[in-house]
């Protein structure tokens, strides 16, 4: 089963991701270092405070990561970029706009930085942009813990 984890940095994507991997057996794949290793990121934008990504490129280095193993979790707030075909479930994790701001904080995070993942948040915008792929979304809210053994039953009975 291939499985994206994606949702506004600091939402708690990674820690899922690497847990539910361990408890379904199956490959854990963190895309920024793919992203490093495969040379897919553009020069650090002072701008944008980040490495711009070339999504085509991201995506193709991933459909070939999934054709290579199909139990696989990939950890990345741009997996949802990735056609439905290839992907089995989309988790998209959400998070309370307090609690973010002090995760975001907690990183040392620029007030901008901090102002335009905030945003994202509340807008709901890599939900939609999920739901616009037609991915089958399942939506975990990390504002104060989940149960790992609850949500991989859930995906296992989904599989069935």
């Amino acid at each position: 089963m291939t499985i994206i984890i994606t949702g506004s940095v600091a939402t708690g994507k990674s820690i899922i991701a690497k847990k539910l991997a361990k408890e379904l057996k199956h490959k854990y794949l963190d895309v920024n270092k793919l992203i490093i290793k495969e040379k897919i990121r553009e020069k650090y934008s002072k701008k944008l405070e980040s490495y711009p990504v070339d999504i085509k490129k991201l995506n193709k280095s991933l459909i070939k990561k999934i054709k290579e193993n199909k139990k696989i979790i990939i950890d990345s707030h741009l997996s949802h970029y990735l056609p439905k075909k290839y992907v089995d479930l989309c988790i998209v994790t959400i998070c309370d706009i307090k609690e973010l701001k002090k995760r975001l904080k907690k990183r040392k995070y620029s007030e901008k930085k901090i102002k335009e993942n905030l945003e994202t948040e509340i807008f709901n915008t890599i939900l939609i942009e999920a739901k616009e792929n037609k991915h089958n979304i399942l939506v975990i809210d990390t504002t104060k813990g989940y149960n790992i053994k609850q949500i991989a039953s859930y995906i296992k009975k989904c599989k069935t």
